[in-house]
């Protein structure tokens, strides 16, 4: 398994997720838009009725997200342990998302660096769920790291956590919770009921691997050439900063290191939403902190990656001693 944890990770380095190929979190976004379709018409349309959709929805979707690919693997082995290990290894590298983050903010500092704003909005648009049409240069470029910093948790570190304690079947369960919280999740009229309890579920499923990663851009953030002092102590002054438990706990470490201002107030669906602003205003955030926080991305994830494997190495080896 660990095998396959490590290489699955330096193939997303290497490759990405080909964009002409299907994904497998397609299938799940099919999925819940299957179901949600169906549940809202099965349950009252009232917020106790809706609750319980939403309920339904995530053990829908979450169940056979990981039943799925444990019987392909079970298949697998009979044919051949080399089968099983192969499969794993494509599971583990379509579960990370190392590298299509790295692009997709890629997209972001090239339109910007081009002087198109508008592009650069459309392309943030792409990987945000608030509203850009009206963002200037700065706020897109702030998206832009946000999302990268938070997302080093969410497409790598906890995908990386659950792979190595229960393989492929557990990593595309994660993927599941994650997929649901990004299309139901919203505190807005159509999902507050309906997708709370998805939101809750990927609160709780994100909570140790999202500290474990702010912890991690502390450790990084020197190698990276960043300020490991400055990522210290925002991460322990601002972390809790958010109305989610877990997002503020990489934002928050990345604003230090970069010693920039993140967050604050943003529109979603039309509406202005105020939020507490992380790190401190020391200067002014520009494109180059794109790239700046991708490197601090991989670093972050290649330090985990090494560390965790390697944890999990030595565990299977003392089990047998004890």
């Amino acid at each position: 398994m660990v095998a396959a944890v490590a290489l699955g990770f330096l193939i997303d380095c290497i490759l990405g997720d080909p964009e002409r190929l299907w994904h497998p979190v397609m299938g799940i976004g099919a999925m819940i838009s299957f179901w949600q379709k169906r549940l809202r018409k099965w349950f009252p349309d009232s917020d106790r009725g809706q609750f319980w959709a939403g309920v339904w929805l995530w053990f829908l979707v979450v169940i056979p997200s990981g039943l799925l690919p444990f019987a392909l693997l079970w298949v697998a082995g009979l044919l051949h342990p080399a089968v099983r290990f192969a499969l794993e290894t494509i599971f583990c590298w379509q579960i990370f998302a190392a590298k299509s983050l790295k692009i997709a903010a890629l997209r972001v500092y090239h339109a910007l660096q081009a002087g198109d704003l508008q592009l650069a909005r459309n392309y943030v648009s792409w990987i945000v769920g608030r509203d850009t049409a009206q963002l200037d240069e700065a706020q897109v470029t702030k998206a832009a790291v946000e999302t990268v910093a938070e997302n080093t948790s969410d497409g790598v570190i906890a995908p990386l956590c659950f792979l190595l304690l229960g393989g492929a079947p557990l990593g595309f369960a994660y993927k599941a919770v994650n997929t649901l919280d990004s299309m139901v999740g919203y505190k807005n009229d159509t999902f507050l009921y309906f997708g709370r309890f998805s939101a809750k579920m990927d609160d709780v499923w994100n909570f140790i691997p999202a500290r474990l990663s702010g912890l991690l851009f502390v450790l990084c953030a020197k190698p990276a050439g960043l300020s490991a002092c400055g990522a210290w102590k925002c991460f322990r002054r601002d972390r809790l900063r958010h109305a989610s438990p877990n997002s503020a706990q990489t934002e928050s470490a990345c604003a230090g290191a970069l010693g920039v201002q993140l967050a604050g107030d943003a529109y979603y669906f039309g509406k202005l939403y105020p939020k507490p602003t992380l790190g401190d205003d020391t200067r002014p955030i520009v494109p180059e902190d794109i790239v700046r926080t991708n490197r601090l991305m991989y670093w972050a994830s290649a330090v985990a990656v090494v560390a965790l494997c390697g944890l999990r190495i030595l565990l299977a080896l003392w089990a047998p001693l004890g």
